[in-house]
């Protein structure tokens, strides 16, 4: 068996005031004097107590806990986020639940079921499909306070992201002004229906008078280093290869860096490669590499001001808003111009 619970009528027998002194001196009443809070809180301390946080919830209505789920906990990116995340709710009293949906939507209702059964204030989402969101559509119906963490204008629902459209045509506009005009592009995304950064790829090359080529653009079987390597063997072994690669990740970029490594090629004098997230392990490759910068602090401290906001508006939720993070491209090593451009 466990240890009991000390119970406020412990600290009361233990100081010798009433269970009502005791109670209205940790809630730091000014009805109680200063002399005797201090003695029934050096007794709680004494004592080991913790506040019963299911009761405060039955009375406040709160239960200052936030859900947060993810698609990929071993997602770099994901944890610097979840970290931020979690310090800023901290900061504002309130606990992080977390949940990983392993990009599977059903296990990302469940995520979203089993929160609202614990019955969080409020929940902050990385949808598994940016489109396929009416479970989240329907928590916003119900005045539940709820934040996505990636972009759609037309969800109804609060969101607050970086604008991967905007990124990938800095990356790929960035490649086309070093005088690239066969792009590759690998994209982990779009079979899940998340087409932000090849929207944004297309716009760039479009714009740039340059023909887009679909040879040049490859879905890969996943988000890992492994999944980028065998993406650039596809790519690098077309009778026309291309000169840059963009990948919609960092990981998948250190994949193709391993696979030039492997092969004989020079990076970037052989092949330009940018990434996107600008993850720590971005700046420490062995060709350190350029890539969008995945704003996580901002993020995280945008996501929960509008939480908190909604969390503050009660029972009516004011209109859902979309904010837009504009990312840097951060320029290192592994791209440059053209060979005889």
């Amino acid at each position: 068996m466990g240890r009991a619970r000390i119970r406020l009528k412990d600290i009361a027998d233990q100081t010798g005031f009433s269970t009502n002194t005791v109670s209205l001196a940790l809630r730091e009443s000014p009805r109680i004097p200063e002399e005797t809070r201090q003695i029934i809180r050096s007794a709680a301390q004494t004592l080991n107590y913790l506040p019963n946080q299911i009761a405060k919830s039955l009375v406040s209505r709160e239960t200052k806990t936030i859900g947060l789920v993810l698609t990929d906990i071993l997602n770099p990116t994901m944890n610097q986020t979840a970290q931020a995340l979690e310090l800023e709710l901290a900061e504002r009293g309130y606990s992080t639940l977390f949940a990983s949906s392993n990009d599977t939507l059903s296990h990302e209702r469940d995520a979203v079921d089993v929160f609202r059964s614990r019955q969080v204030d409020g929940i902050l989402i990385y949808p598994t499909t940016h489109r396929e969101i009416e479970h989240i559509r329907v928590l916003r119906r119900a005045g539940y306070p709820t934040v996505m963490l990636v972009d759609n204008p037309d969800a109804d629902v609060d969101a607050v992201s970086v604008d991967d459209r905007r990124g990938a045509w800095k990356a790929t506009r960035h490649l086309l002004e070093l005088g690239h005009r066969r792009i590759g592009f690998l994209d982990s995304a779009h079979a899940l229906g998340n087409n932000e950064k090849r929207e944004g790829f297309q716009m760039a090359i479009s714009q740039s008078g340059v023909d887009y080529d679909p040879a040049l653009v490859i879905d890969p079987t996943g988000h890992s280093a492994t999944d980028g390597f065998k993406a650039a063997a596809i790519l690098m072994g077309l009778r026309n290869p291309p000169t840059a690669i963009f990948t919609s990740n960092d990981s998948l970029a250190l994949g193709v860096l391993r696979w030039c490594f492997r092969n004989g090629r020079a990076v970037p004098g052989d092949l330009s490669i940018v990434g996107f997230d600008n993850i720590e392990y971005a700046e420490f490759a062995a060709v350190p590499l350029t890539s969008v910068d995945y704003a996580a602090a901002t993020l995280a401290r945008m996501a929960v001001d509008r939480l908190m906001r909604l969390i503050e508006a009660g029972d009516t939720l004011p209109a859902p808003r979309v904010t837009l993070i504009d990312p840097d491209l951060v320029v290192r090593e592994s791209t440059g111009p053209l060979r005889g451009a």
